[in-house]
């Protein structure tokens, strides 16, 4: 009310200098309608200015209000103080709101599932990108949308429109393939929250699992079948001296066999189960390959032209066994696998970027360009027949890829049919030197003094 006492003492101001202007114009009757006029005066004069300052505050009010207000005094100062301090704080409360809401949505989109508002008709109120990608939506296009108009799977639709969500139900997405599990959870006023997860990774997961315990049955299966017919032929049959040795020593065959794969699969479990190698921990490659030609030429047995080109004092960090089981499987292959005859270079070269490159190359059958995304698959084998014939588990290449990315480097294959195949082992620039050469002790810097004396 602190606008109400200022207008009253404006008032009778108004009014006592009318009745002056009245006594001084004309006789004393004069004082009387001249009070009355200063006091119309008065109100006239501040009708106008309420007027004005009215108007200016219905301009203001009309516009977007983002400047400030009016500021005048009295009534109309105070009601637009009023007014902008309130409006000033509802934006405030509302951009906090926002910022709240949008920080909720970014978590929804940072989660690994998808998340779908519905409203009671099954419209779509909102979308996460990731749901957005498992249904194949739109996320604005595609809003107010009724969702089983575009989402037609079977079970899905079914799902939704029976109401009982006490399980979540999984399908194949139409579009790509894709197994979903979606969950309904609902709120609200017949509002519904869709949770979609994309199980695809995980199935491929379990497949992977349970091929690879049906590969490693297979596999001992195979050589205990032929080791206990074996036996059962040395204990049921009369054998000559020439047939109980040959009958040892393909037992002997089988068992090695599978001393191999058992060896592999525990070295596979290391791999996977221990720490990356040191990076401090620095190998000689120029013996490491030369333990590999000395074990490749045994394998060859003079059947294959062989050539090496030893990195003359490099060395790699890491671990010494790891990198010399990676490089000896690659060259086992090419000498298992290259025909009689055939040609099989190892090299050693540093690449412009520092990086450091072991390549196998050989002049064998070659591989089909499908096979080559599986070929470090556990157990594939391009022809498993063959493959056994050789004697590999079909677990060497995955040995080699399990160490090469463990020193943080990458595997390349490169094979055309009938035109040989090329392993390159990439180690990169930081775990790659050359070895500081060693000064004979005649010139070394403490020899010097004895040698000037």
């Amino acid at each position: 009310m602190s606008w109400l006492i200022p207008r009253v003492l404006a008032a009778l101001a108004a009014m006592a200098l009318g009745a002056v202007a009245g006594l001084l114009l004309g006789p004393v009757q004069a004082a009387i309608p001249g009070l009355f006029l200063g006091g119309a005066f008065a109100v006239a004069v501040l009708a106008v200015v309420d007027r004005l300052r009215a108007r200016r505050l219905l301009e203001w009010l009309r516009s977007d209000l983002e400047g400030p207000a009016p500021r005048d005094a009295g009534f109309w100062g105070e009601l637009a103080y009023r007014i902008e301090r309130a409006l000033r704080g509802s934006e405030r409360s509302a951009r906090i709101e926002r910022e709240r809401l949008a920080q909720f949505l970014s978590a929804i989109e940072a989660s690994p599932n998808g998340v779908l508002l519905l409203d009671a008709g099954d419209h779509i109120e909102w979308c996460s990108a990731r749901a957005a990608d498992h249904f194949a939506l739109d996320p604005k296009r595609d809003r107010r949308q009724r969702l089983t108009n575009l989402v037609r799977a079977p079970a899905f639709v079914q799902y939704l429109q029976s109401g009982a969500f006490d399980e979540p139900v999984v399908f194949r997405a139409p579009r790509d393939r894709r197994t979903l599990s979606v969950q309904v959870r609902p709120y609200g006023d017949g509002q519904k929250l869709v949770l979609s997860q994309d199980l695809t990774e995980q199935e491929r997961s379990e497949g992977m699992r349970r091929d690879f315990v049906a590969n490693v049955s297979h596999e001992i299966r195979t050589p205990l079948t032929v080791l206990s017919g074996f036996l059962e032929t040395l204990a049921n049959l009369p054998l000559g001296e020439v047939e109980r040795r040959k009958v040892v020593m393909m037992m002997t065959q089988q068992a090695q066999r599978m001393a191999t794969l058992v060896d592999d699969l525990l070295t596979l479990a290391q791999l996977e189960g221990s720490p990356r190698p040191a990076a401090d921990r620095w190998v000689d490659l120029g013996s490491q390959l030369a333990l590999v030609e000395a074990e490749a030429r045994a394998l060859s047995a003079g059947r294959h032209a062989l050539h090496f080109e030893g990195p003359a004092g490099m060395e790699a960090a890491g671990a010494e066994k790891e990198l010399h089981s990676a490089i000896g499987n690659l060259v086992n292959n090419a000498v298992r696998y290259t025909p009689d005859g055939g040609r099989i270079d190892v090299t050693w070269r540093v690449l412009p970027d520092g990086s450091g490159e072991i390549a196998v190359a050989d002049t064998g059958p070659g591989i089909a360009r499908e096979h080559l995304p599986r070929l470090t698959e556990r157990f594939y084998r391009v022809d498993g027949s063959r493959s056994r014939e050789t004697g590999g588990t079909g677990l060497g290449l995955s040995i080699v890829k399990h160490v090469v990315q463990r020193h943080g480097g990458e595997l390349d294959i490169r094979s055309e049919l009938g035109k040989g195949s090329v392993f390159r082992i990439v180690l990169p620039a930081v775990r790659v030197r050359v070895r500081a050469p060693v000064l004979p002790a005649a010139e070394a810097p403490e020899a010097q003094p004895e040698a000037r004396r």
